[in-house]
């Protein structure tokens, strides 16, 4: 049996690995590569395999944040026809994310497109989607839902499970079972995993006693997080600081996961009454559609989670959350000058309503952006972070004034001591550990960690392009 790694090897976008079993071929994710120029070259090029994709027998999605999943549709249009599975949560974000990501890459082709005639120069140049809306929606039809704690048997010789991974709604780490000669191998593939005690969702679950491959993220592998009364009272100073300087606060966030627990923490913290009441304004068709889908799988929550919704229910005063739907009301927000919360994807800030919002508020001085997520080398909420004086949005120069917040304990990843605690969960070191999911001093840095306190021996740094062997 060989395992290959396709994405997310020494670096942290575009998720995806092949395991060759002799009797199948099947995909763990199959994600999009994202942050910089060179994302939709490397996202052109994923899935030459050196063989056709249609060889492929079946996908296991660990869940549906893009960087997982935003290539299915591109591997369907290559002529993938097998099923895909996903917990049912995961199927019903994927029919929200999928169609939002093909309609942000014809948006963009559009635009460079009209920009491109403006200048009086070739249309050679413009580059079509990966794939279209049409085709987005009818990958849809591969995916096929599994349950937590469901076994399920995707090929004669293979049985995989279902664990929560605490991560976004839906996520899951999986457990894979493969026969043959000899006696069945065990792959477990972390996916993204979440911090044990974090408001919205349940904890992660516990990993199986031993495993022969083990597949782990390090995307935060190489730092703790911030506690999280530090992230309060650091969310607290942004937004009084706008609100006394009158300016707005915007947030990039991810549609998934973190917007939601950006609206339960300023709703905890105004019931705590640590911030008055706030006027919040969640600009992002998918971020809403987000919401509507978390709130329908309630039992996919935590118990605080579900008593600060009956609050908000009871005290709708104390908070108003708009959720902006249409392009006209998102213009409009433009001419808030004080006051707004804003909240809107993407969460690096390389697409989407976001972009707008930076261009009109980056450059006041009493405005102030709130970065609460991992913002991958190249983007543009990377180089803010950095410190970048000057930014291009839409190809304009916006000269940064508005003061950068950076909120480092709100991260849908574990740290790297949540990492390490999920680990001990094997009662017995794996056969072969891979560190993967991380910038590469953060994934060498966990993978001497592992070394270091957990006693373990095999713990390897895998490379675009390389294989391991069972």
């Amino acid at each position: 049996m060989q395992v290959s790694f396709m994405g997310a090897a020494g670096e942290v976008t575009g998720s995806c690995t092949l395991v060759e079993t002799g009797n199948c071929r099947f995909l763990v994710d199959c994600g999009m590569f994202q942050g910089g120029a060179e994302a939709r070259s490397k996202n052109l090029h994923a899935l030459n395999f050196g063989f056709d994709v249609r060889d492929i027998d079946f996908v296991l999605l660990t869940h549906a944040h893009i960087d997982h999943s935003g290539l299915l549709p591109r591997l369907a249009v290559l002529g993938f026809r097998g099923p895909i599975y996903a917990t049912p949560a995961t199927i019903d974000l994927l029919e929200v994310l999928l169609l939002d990501s093909a309609h942000i890459q014809e948006k963009e082709s559009e635009w460079q497109l009209r920009h491109q005639r403006r200048r009086g120069k070739s249309e050679r140049g413009v580059q079509p989607p990966l794939y279209t809306v049409a085709q987005a929606q009818s990958s849809l039809s591969l995916l096929r839902p599994a349950n937590y704690g469901q076994t399920i048997h995707p090929a004669e010789t293979v049985k995989v499970c279902f664990h929560d991974a605490g991560h976004i709604l839906g996520s899951s780490w999986l457990e894979v079972s493969v026969s043959g000669e000899g006696r069945p191998r065990k792959l477990v593939f972390s996916g993204d995993l979440g911090m044990s005690n974090r408001p919205v969702l349940n904890d992660p679950e516990k990993v199986v006693p031993e495993a022969d491959l083990l597949l782990i993220e390090s995307t935060y592998g190489d730092r703790l997080h911030r506690p999280m009364p530090e992230t309060e009272d650091e969310i607290v100073a942004a937004i009084e600081r706008t609100h006394a300087c009158h300016g707005n606060l915007i947030i990039p966030s991810f549609a998934v996961g973190r917007t939601q627990e950006i609206i339960y923490l300023l709703a905890d913290l105004v019931r705590r009454q640590r911030l008055s009441p706030l006027k919040v304004y969640v600009d992002s068709p998918m971020a809403n559609e987000a919401t509507r889908i978390t709130l329908a799988h309630p039992a996919l929550l935590d118990g605080e989670t579900r008593e600060l919704i009956a609050w908000l229910q009871t005290h709708p005063a104390k908070m108003k959350v708009e959720f902006v739907a249409d392009v006209e009301h998102s213009r409009a927000l433009n001419e808030v000058r004080s006051g707004a919360v804003i909240i809107s994807a993407s969460g690096m800030c390389d697409a989407g309503r976001i972009k707008y919002h930076l261009r009109e508020n980056l450059s006041r001085s009493e405005c102030s952006v709130l970065i609460a997520g991992f913002q991958a080398a190249g983007s543009l909420g990377r180089r803010l972070v950095d410190g970048a004086r000057l930014v291009h949005i839409f190809g304009q120069p916006v000269p940064v004034r508005a003061r950068i917040y950076t909120v480092g304990g709100l991260s849908a990843h574990a740290d790297q001591a949540g990492l390490l605690d999920w680990l001990r969960g094997f009662h017995a070191p794996p056969r072969h550990t891979c560190v993967v999911h991380g910038e590469a001093g953060a994934s060498a840095t966990f993978a001497q960690a592992i070394r270091d306190q957990l006693g373990w021996r095999d713990v390897m740094l895998p490379q675009k392009g390389e294989s391991v062997t069972l």
